[in-house]
Formats: structure tokens, C-alpha cells, sequence
């Protein structure tokens, strides 16, 4: 092989590798209050995202942030993210939505065009919130028209996507949120994942049942979110862990693997990422 060849091989590599490390991702990751009398593991948002952090930094280019008390100190932080996880009570409980100007930088997030990922209780909304939430996610819980419970989902059908490469079926018994209201025509939404009590994890559910949906925001943008997640030890599940992680890379701009993102972490790593609590039913006796 003439050793010209080789040379132009070996700098087409290099340029590859330069152009690896232009396209850099910063994804921040934001947990909210994790109560401190509670059942372990039960809402830990703490232990979630640093659990994404390590996971999340398997993948090359992808430098993480955590912040573990519902909003960054220097909010300028998020000026530059390329994707911002939102994983909190929700119920207007999110701290994102306490202050105006907090308000005023989701907006910019969106208006810029960056990632937004809400997981578990942080799409749901109380009525004053609920159109600008839309405006973020596509679609949104919303008091007396939502609904919420815990049942056993059998996951096994998931339509093609890039969030959806490499997951694999589970069965869990978790905490969903269901019936979000879409904005109009769903336009912009791809459902992801369906859970209900009568239809399990299938699509017979209907747009009632879907837990898990991306939103091409009209302005530019992408959003993930999934309403599962209420308890820790649902990252043990591979095929759940995939797809949050999946969804988190699809909104910072990433490409995703045919076989997903690199995302492997063994049971005893998941419990080391668990917030020490205590139990209030041995607390108070009950």
C-alpha cells in the first residue's frame, strides 16, 4: 500500500477525531428536593441524575453537570447546555417555576433550541403553567383531566426511533403518569411508550397511555419526556435505563448507536447512587 495512501488515511482519521471534540455536548442535570423523611429510594431525583451522570459520560464528547438542589446557583450555567434534565416533584413544586426570571430562562432554553428532558412528576403542571409547559415539552400532566397510579407495565413494543435503538422489553411494576394533554393535533409528537392498567405497555392504550414522548419543538429543539421513574431501583431495568438514556443524547444533538448509547451499570453501582433517608413508617411508628 503506497505510503502516500496511508498518510491521507491517517489525517482523514485525525481530522474525524477533531471534529469528535468540536462537536462536544454539555448536559445538565438538575435534581429535584429529595425528601429526607421518606422510603428509600422512593423520588430520590439525587441519586437519578447522579446515576445519569456516570452513565451519560460513557459516551464520548459528553461532559455532565449535576445540580442537586432544583436550580443552579450561576443560572448562566445553562446559557451554554446543550440539553437540561429536569428530574422533580412536580405539581408547581418544580423550582424552575418559582421565580420569574427562572421562568424566563426554561423560555430561553426553548427559544434557543436546546434540549429538554422531564422525567417522572416534572411534567406535571399546575393550571397557570401548563400552556408555557407545552411550549417546552409537547405535552403535559394537568390537574383533574391527567391521571396517575402505580400497575405492572410490560414493555415489549417500541416504535422505530433513534431513542428506541437498543432497548430491550421490561416488566416493572412503577409509578406513571398518564392522559397528558398534547398540544394541538399532537403535532410535533412521536410517542415512545404506552402504559395502563387495562392495556399494559401496549399501543391499544391510546394517546391516554403514553408515558414516554419526544416533541420537534416548531421553533427548533427537541424534548424527551418519560413519566416513569418514581422509583430508584427502576434504573435497573436496562431496556428502561436505555431509552431515558437514549432520550437525553437525542435532544443534546448526538447520534445514537444502532445498539444505543453505551449505558451498562451493574445493580450494586445503581444502589450506590441511593440518598440515606429515613423511613418515616419506623419514624413515626406506622
Amino acid at each position: 500500500m503506497p505510503m502516500m495512501f496511508i498518510r491521507a488515511c491517517a489525517s482523514l482519521l485525525l481530522a474525524s477525531m477533531a471534529g469528535l471534540h468540536a462537536a462536544d455536548k454539555s448536559i445538565i442535570l438538575i435534581a429535584g428536593e429529595v425528601k429526607p423523611v421518606d422510603k428509600t429510594g422512593h423520588h430520590d431525583y439525587t441519586g437519578g441524575v447522579t446515576l445519569l451522570r456516570d452513565v451519560l459520560q460513557q459516551t464520548p464528547g459528553v461532559t455532565t453537570t449535576v445540580v442537586t438542589d432544583g436550580w443552579p446557583t450561576d443560572a448562566t450555567l445553562l446559557t451554554t447546555a446543550d440539553s437540561v434534565v429536569l428530574y422533580t416533584d412536580g405539581g408547581g413544586k418544580q423550582a424552575y417555576l418559582t421565580m420569574p426570571e427562572r421562568i424566563a430562562v426554561m423560555d430561553a432554553l426553548a427559544v434557543r433550541g436546546a434540549g429538554i428532558v422531564q422525567i417522572h412528576q416534572a411534567v406535571d403542571n399546575s393550571e397557570e403553567h401548563v400552556e408555557r409547559a407545552k411550549a417546552w415539552i409537547g405535552g403535559v400532566y394537568t390537574p383533574k383531566v391527567s391521571g396517575r397510579g402505580h400497575w405492572d407495565s410490560q414493555n415489549n413494543e417500541f416504535p422505530t426511533h433513534p431513542i428506541t435503538q437498543g432497548v430491550t422489553p421490561w416488566m416493572i411494576n412503577d409509578g406513571w403518569l398518564t392522559a397528558m394533554v398534547f398540544v394541538p393535533d399532537k403535532k410535533g409528537i412521536t410517542p415512545l411508550v404506552w402504559s395502563s392498567k387495562e392495556h399494559s405497555g401496549k399501543a391499544t392504550g391510546g394517546d391516554a397511555a403514553i408515558v414516554a414522548w419526544t416533541y420537534d419543538r416548531p421553533q427548533g429543539g427537541r424534548s424527551f419526556s418519560f413519566t416513569g421513574l418514581d422509583a430508584h431501583g427502576a434504573w435497573k431495568i436496562a431496556g428502561m435505563r436505555q431509552l431515558v438514556v437514549n432520550g437525553i443524547l437525542w435532544t443534546a444533538g448526538c447520534p445514537i448507536p444502532n445498539t444505543g448509547a453505551p449505558c451498562a451499570i451493574d445493580d450494586a453501582t445503581v444502589d450506590k447512587h441511593l440518598t440515606p433517608r429515613v423511613d418515616g413508617k419506623k419514624l413515626f411508628g406506622k
